[in-house]
């Protein structure tokens, strides 16, 4: 196989994938389920081979191109480095996996066929997105695959499923539109979409207008709007609305692509500008980081007050995904700190990576990684407790998974690894962020950053400890149902069983060990997030110190305290969860519709009113000054000088008649208005015939039969 053509496939094949089992599907759907298992099966074998054959060269900075001219208007380009091989094959093993469980889940659903084939068709366009070369390429996909993850949202055709629909559907074109402005700002400024470039003429830029006295506002508000819509799919603070209420309503298997895979679209955007475009800027990196700490915050709490299985679970993916902008933001901040201290000791053309930026880069991706893998198992457990109870209330489905030790273990690893408890991999991606944070330093603000980090763990700490509890620990209050799910012991076939236990394994091997696994794929990262350093600096974290077990110890007590103290009294009454948050505090009606939808339009309408009162005066004064009207000679109340000359010289027949040999009859009909009125009805009846089939077909015929003489006779 050609290497240029390894990308277009791995891009185009699900896409092909997606047609051919819609058509599959209109009458095999047994067919269909073990097609679209067998597209990302081969889809991530073909990844995994393209991994094993190049892990050795993980710090390349391209591993393989591709280019496709006059597509879109210009061209698709096509790029894999380390960073974008990680990341297509952990989604390509999560659709895998995902697939999998679809085939037990959505049994018994409606509109299959529908759901495999953008199922499918999101494969290809997240594909798209990850091995872009250009933010034109990427801005394709991405809006591609906002379109199609839609259909997930509103694949169950409920009220609740299709208002969510609506919402993640205006994020996402809002955003859309915003970020395809931002990348028109930004071409005007640089003339380059290349991501690959960015860094160079940026640092170019930056210095030009330094020396020149410029602003680089346009350049901000260039990031600021592309920001906007990254931020908005990855579910950042303010625009996370769509997230707690798009999940719970989607099927299981889509809610684990969502949170794990289509949310990192939206981060790999952020990493572009911030290790490319704003490499080294203070500002930038103050921005991402305190929208971060609001992040990783708000999904905690949001998380801790939720009584909804799901729901938890999406407010878990908005603050792990704040864990991960903390990150970024730390990394841009060291990355201005260290390029600072190399000018000041005129040591920057032979800057070396220090250790706290390399913990910031493996940090951050060892999270985004985590993540991914982390909820493919949660949400998936949570598919299959759904399956067997059709329910996400934690009353509901409370004592549920008592007597089902695998379904308990599977769960278990996933909310330990989110925990950051000691062992799990979540432990070591919060280790180096938690270390990048404190070799920052930068005062009280810095300081308080870091208590809301550590109680962000363990306000995570604190829910995980709550859905495990309600579901495995607890005994369901009413006795009968309890009796049943103790006897439900079949709750999943070999299939789902598969998709579950291998994901867990994965995941828990995964963080076993930290030093010869996570470090090592961590490395493919370095040269796409830290694209500016090019040294062989080695990790040197004892993620079991003391110093770091006690950080992560006071996460748990801090969980340990909020448990007990705050969900276990506040938000349990008469033995039930009661979901004691404020129900106007909703951001998406508190604020975004009644902007959007009320205010917004209000002031507009304000505005163009005016607007067309002032050019109606100007229009009316230029006709009485300048442009001043001149009296028409003569206007006619109807017809025209034809139908006016023909029905005057009828009236002077009429009149000659009448004086002649019509006197004792005479008729007194206004020829001018009959011809009028006559013209008129005949144009609005030739305007019918015109506009019928028949007077088509009949026109056709006509011209068929003059062609076919021409022909004859010439």
């Amino acid at each position: 196989m050609n290497a240029n053509m390894i990308l277009p496939i791995l891009v185009f094949y699900p896409f092909a994938g997606a047609l051919l089992s819609g058509m599959i599907g209109a009458k095999w759907e047994k067919a269909r389920d073990l097609f679209a298992g067998f597209v990302v099966i081969s889809e991530f074998l073909l990844v995994l081979a393209v991994f094993i054959m190049n892990r050795g060269d993980g710090e390349a900075a391209v591993l393989f191109s591709s280019y496709m001219p006059e597509i879109c208007g210009r061209a698709l380009s096509f790029e894999m480095d380390g960073f974008r091989l990680v990341y297509v094959l952990i989604a390509a093993f999560m659709w895998m996996m995902a697939t999998i469980l679809s085939g037990e889940y959505m049994a018994h659903h409606q509109h299959k066929n529908r759901y495999y084939l953008f199922l499918l068709a999101t494969l290809g366009a997240t594909m798209g997105v990850f091995l872009s070369d250009d933010l034109f390429t990427l801005f394709i996909f991405f809006e591609i695959m906002s379109l199609t993850s839609y259909v997930w949202v509103a694949q169950e055709e409920t009220e609740v499923s299709l208002k969510a629909a609506e919402t993640y559907l205006a994020v996402s074109i809002i955003g859309g539109l915003v970020m395809l402005m931002g990348i028109f700002i930004l071409f005007q400024e640089l003339g380059t979409l290349k991501i690959n470039q960015l860094s160079f003429l940026a640092e170019a830029y930056r210095v030009n207008t330094y020396h020149n006295g410029g602003s680089r506002m346009r350049l901000y508000a260039a990031g600021a709007c592309m920001l906007f819509g990254f931020g908005a799919k990855a579910g950042a603070f303010p625009l996370h609305i769509w997230l707690p209420k798009a999940h719970p309503v989607a099927p299981a298997p889509a809610s684990a692509l969502l949170s794990g895979i289509l949310t990192k679209t939206g981060i790999f955007g952020i990493l572009i500008l911030s290790c490319h475009l704003f490499i080294y800027d203070r500002t930038w990196g103050i921005l991402i980081f305190t929208i971060g700490v609001l992040t990783m915050f708000g999904g905690a709490l949001l998380a801790v007050f939720s009584v909804d299985l799901k729901r938890t679970l999406a407010c878990s993916s908005m603050s792990q995904i704040g864990f991960i902008m903390v990150g970024i933001g730390i990394l841009a901040l060291l990355s201005d700190k260290n390029l600072l201290t190399g000018i000041l000791s005129d040591t920057v053309s032979h800057m070396e990576d220090p250790l706290e930026v390399l913990h910031a880069v493996y940090g951050t991706f060892l999270h985004m990684v985590n993540h991914s893998l982390i909820k493919l198992v949660l949400f998936m457990a949570a598919g299959v407790i759904f399956m067997n109870t059709h329910a996400l209330d934690l009353n509901e489905i409370r004592g549920y998974g008592r007597k089902k030790p695998l379904l308990k273990i599977i769960f278990l690893t996933g909310a330990l690894a989110i925990g950051g408890i000691p062992f799990f991999g979540g432990y070591i991606s919060k280790t180096l962020l938690h270390e990048s944070i404190l070799a920052y330093g930068g005062g009280g603000l810095m300081k308080a950053a870091e208590i809301i980090f550590i109680v962000s763990g363990g306000l995570t700490v604190a829910y995980m400890t709550k859905l495990f509890a309600a579901v495995f620990v607890e005994k369901n209050k009413d006795e009968e149902k309890q009796k049943q799910f103790d006897e439900n012991r079949h709750y999943m076939n070999k299939a789902s069983g598969f998709a579950l236990t291998g994901s867990a394994a994965v995941l828990f091997v995964w963080g076993l060990f930290p030093h010869a696994v996570m470090e090592r794929i961590a490395v493919f990262a370095k040269k796409f997030m830290d694209c500016m350093y090019r040294s062989d600096a080695k990790s040197e974290v004892a993620y079991f110190s003391p110093e770091n077990l006690k950080g992560a110890l006071f996460s748990i007590a801090i969980g340990v305290f909020v448990y007990f103290f705050i969900i276990r009294r506040l938000m349990m009454r008469r033995g039930d969860y009661v979901n004691v948050w404020p129900k106007w505090l909703d951001l998406e009606h508190l604020l975004y519709r009644p902007v959007l939808l009320g205010f917004l339009p209000a002031v507009c309408g304000i505005a163009c009113r005016i607007c067309d009162s002032f050019v109606d005066i100007g229009v009316v004064g230029l006709r009485k000054t300048v442009y001043k009207d001149s009296p028409l000679p003569y206007e006619r109340k109807e017809g025209n000088a034809f139908t006016e000359g023909i029905g005057k010289i009828m009236n002077f027949f009429q009149e000659f008649r009448n004086r002649l040999w019509g006197k004792k009859h005479p008729t007194h009909k206004d020829f001018v208005h009959l011809t009028a009125s006559g013209i008129e009805d005949f144009r609005e009846s030739f305007m019918i015939i015109q506009r019928s089939l028949s007077f088509g077909l009949l026109m056709f015929g006509i011209g068929l039969a003059l062609t076919l003489i021409y022909i004859i006779l010439w």
